[in-house]
């Protein structure tokens, strides 16, 4: 059987999708970040529009405006004038309503919102899998290197400063990680599900496993998962991919909930 080259490249992007966000995952769980994945997401639409409206690559355009935000919610949170709920809640709105408004503005220029808002992982084109690719390189790598030091942050803050954690950088690197990750899957997964595999794989790991690094590798495998089940619904039944990845996951995440939490000992 062969495959079409199409597929091909939706699986291969797939999978890099799987791997960046079960990586993150864990640690947006542990440190109760889920809002601020979101946020991100959200606001990356309003790179697109300004990608659009000033003739520049939409890549570069996703990537500044989601570092833009990571950036501007972590000072926000440092100042805690609000609560992060209400914080993130309306700075992710707003700068999802502000990105639909900006489309408005763009002229000559037919923009699929559906795509970009849901994903379409059959239109990755090979540039797009360079650049995945790429992404996953660089964020594995990365965040391979400050594995111990952002799970020591985690743990305990002010333990990880006594250490001699840089807690600042290390914090802003990973949240950089997780702008980027947004950036660069949102025209496979979507603006308003990319969220979800950045919790959803994560989370239904937590049960099975028992030590942050299988926790982790755990959230990459139900990933993967959840991309291969999605694909092949969209191809037998014609589903939205995007949807229908994130569908996958959330069942397995509600098969894996009846199984019984791992004990040790």
């Amino acid at each position: 059987m062969i495959i079409d080259d199409f597929i091909l490249r939706a699986l291969i992007a797939g999978l890099c999708v799987a791997v960046m966000t079960g990586g993150l995952g864990v640690f947006i769980l542990w440190r109760r970040m889920v809002y601020f994945g979101d946020t991100i997401s959200h606001a990356s639409l309003l790179g697109v529009s300004l990608g659009f409206l000033l003739g520049v690559s939409i890549n570069i355009g996703i990537i500044v405006i989601s570092l833009l935000v990571a950036l501007l919610m972590v000072y926000m949170q440092r100042k805690r004038s609000l609560g992060n709920d209400t914080m993130l809640g309306i700075l992710a709105h707003s700068a999802l309503s502000l990105g639909l408004i900006t489309m408005g503005f763009i002229e000559g220029v037919q923009i699929d919102l559906n795509a970009w808002l849901f994903g379409d992982i059959l239109a990755v084109s090979y540039t797009d899998l360079v650049f995945l690719l790429l992404a996953t390189v660089v964020v594995c790598g990365i965040l391979g290197v400050i594995w111990q030091p952002l799970l020591s942050l985690t743990v305990d803050e002010d333990l990880a400063c006594v250490e001699g954690v840089k807690v600042t950088q290390v914090g802003l690197l990973y949240t950089a990680l997780i702008a980027l990750t947004v950036a660069v899957t949102m025209k496979v997964i979507g603006a308003l599900l990319i969220s979800s595999m950045l919790i959803i794989p994560a989370a239904a790991a937590r049960r099975l496993v028992t030590t942050p690094e299988r926790m982790a590798l755990m959230a990459i495998v139900i990933g993967i998962m959840a991309v291969l089940g999605g694909m092949l619904l969209s191809w037998f039944w014609d589903t939205p991919a995007g949807p229908s990845i994130v569908m996958v996951a959330t069942t397995l995440f509600i098969v894996i909930h009846f199984i019984p939490p791992f004990q040790t000992g």
